[in-house]
């Protein structure tokens, strides 16, 4: 499997990696007799491997870090790291082409998330462009322990897919990973959070240039503020401080030592 170069932010580890790379990498990843973890990284995760050493321990062990956050980028970028846009995906913008991928390499898709419906909704358009893609799902709705949960894991077994796509959101689809890796029979394990809501218009996205821009998390303040005021409005500039806070001891320590050779 090819390796990519790594970026370290606040501790914790993402990949400098391409679209295409990421797809190739999880269809060839598929292809082993081995379990491969991909995860992501946006300001929201920093966050939470922030706060939480085994959620850092998560993404600093995956096989596969890619960055799905403007924000993670710029926080690099302040710390040096040479990354650019290129450098940054989200789920939505790339799953058809995925599927495409997985289709032509005859690779097998479970899609585990969303309400109940929205699976069979995006498994519907994604039929449309890959046509012959082996492809299940369930909702991300039950009870992530105990007898509804072996239902679930018992579903996935029967179709034994070679990736298993699972959004919950964080931390919580990496904490079912985690807790259920080992009786689950894929091979890759690849946790998107909201992508089939967005896929499937359960939620809007907003338009092209703002999601191109950095600015799609304005979109999801606007018609979700209830509910994600604190990640946006609280989160973000706490990522940033945080930024800036690692860089300034940086700067203080290194004059430290500057001053005591003198």
């Amino acid at each position: 499997m090819q390796k990519f170069d790594e970026i370290s932010l606040l501790g914790t580890r993402f990949h400098k990696i391409k679209v295409n790379e990421l797809i190739e990498y999880a269809v060839q990843a598929a292809k082993l007799k081995k379990k491969t973890i991909i995860g992501h990284v946006n300001t929201r995760a920093m966050n939470f491997a922030y706060e939480l050493p085994w959620y850092k321990d998560f993404l600093n062990k995956s096989d596969l870090v890619f960055c799905d956050g403007f924000g993670v980028l710029l926080g690099a970028k302040l710390c040096g790291g040479c990354v650019d846009s290129s450098h940054r995906m989200t789920c939505p913008d790339y799953i058809e082409d995925f599927a495409r991928a997985c289709d032509r390499e005859n690779v097998s898709l479970f899609l585990l998330a969303g309400e109940p419906g929205t699976v069979d909704q995006a498994i519907a358009k994604l039929k449309v462009i890959a046509p012959n893609l082996r492809v299940k799902g369930h909702h991300g709705y039950f009870d992530k322990s105990g007898e509804e949960n072996e239902f679930v894991i018992q579903q996935i077994n029967q179709f034994k897919p070679d990736i298993l796509y699972i959004g919950f959101g964080m931390p919580l689809q990496e904490r079912w990973i985690l807790n259920n890796s080992e009786k689950i029979e894929t091979k890759v394990f690849l946790p998107l959070g909201a992508c089939l809501d967005f896929y499937s218009g359960t939620v809007s996205r907003g338009p092209r240039w703002m999601t191109s821009s950095g600015l799609e998390w304005l979109t999801r303040l606007a018609t979700q503020p209830k509910r994600l005021w604190k990640r946006y409005v609280l989160g973000n500039p706490l990522f940033f401080y945080r930024v800036l806070q690692q860089q300034l001891m940086k700067l203080f320590r290194k004059r430290s030592r500057t001053s005591s050779q003198y």
